[in-house]
């Protein structure tokens, strides 16, 4: 059994891979991972494998490994390579890349050729505290991406620049007609307007880009792309598997 696991900016998702598929997952502040052993994970089976990704700094990162003592299991973090699982890294750097986003593209690439015998260049979204956008083309070459604020950090830029943009949260509308859905459309209309620039440089023909997306915003954004678009909740996860089974 391998334990997998993705720290993002607040929260820890994990989950518990065997022969039969997931044995079991779970979601944790990452204000509470110094309790891991003694709640979620106390009665868990001792995994043969720890994988992780993390986005959270090195004091988290320590309290993970530290829960991981029981079993006498070491934590193997997901570094970006040259190429990987499919997939080769075309950021200057390779290693600079989020890890994050490596395993997701990896993730990406492999539902993208179990699902069809030529896959098509596809979009991987991760809209979480930040929102990335990478560019897949149909060789698995990753061909770069863009970052820009989530959600919640547009809104709160907005209400830092004047406090008349302090409001309640609004909502999507056609034509918002009050400050709050004003907000709120524009912020979802600059995330998903930048997730279709990247989907029209990839476009080779009148083949359509495949779009999937994660993360805590993933299903505030996907109304507003265009098909196909795949919602996976666990990502990271799926790529950081299939990083750790081809190890």
């Amino acid at each position: 059994m391998i334990l997998v696991v993705h720290i993002g900016a607040s929260r820890m998702k994990w989950g518990l891979h065997g022969a039969r598929g997931w044995l079991a997952q779970g979601v944790t502040p990452n204000a509470e991972i110094g309790t891991l052993a003694l709640r979620e994970w106390q009665n868990v089976p001792r995994p043969r494998r720890a994988v992780g990704v993390n986005a959270a700094g090195e004091a988290t990162r320590v309290r993970t490994e530290a829960q991981l003592a029981r079993w006498r299991v070491p934590m193997e973090w997901i570094v970006p390579a040259p190429r990987a699982g499919g997939v080769v890294n075309g950021y200057t750097e390779p290693s600079t890349l989020s890890p994050v986003r490596w395993a997701s593209l990896i993730a990406a690439r492999r539902r993208a050729l179990a699902s069809e015998l030529f896959p098509p260049p596809c979009v991987v979204v991760n809209a979480g505290t930040i929102i990335s956008v990478d560019a897949l083309d149909a060789d698995g070459v990753f061909r770069g991406g863009l970052v820009l604020p989530g959600l919640h950090a547009m809104l709160r830029s907005l209400a830092d620049a004047s406090p008349s943009w302090r409001m309640s949260i609004g909502h999507w509308r056609d034509f918002p007609s009050s400050n709050s859905d004003a907000a709120a459309t524009g912020v979802l209309a600059a995330a998903a307007g930048a997730i279709e620039q990247v989907r029209e440089r990839l476009r080779r023909d009148e083949s359509a880009v495949r779009c999937y997306v994660s993360g805590g915003a993933a299903h505030d954004l996907e109304p507003h792309l265009a098909p196909p678009v795949e919602v996976v909740d666990n990502l990271v996860l799926e790529g950081a598997l299939a990083l750790a089974e081809a190890a």
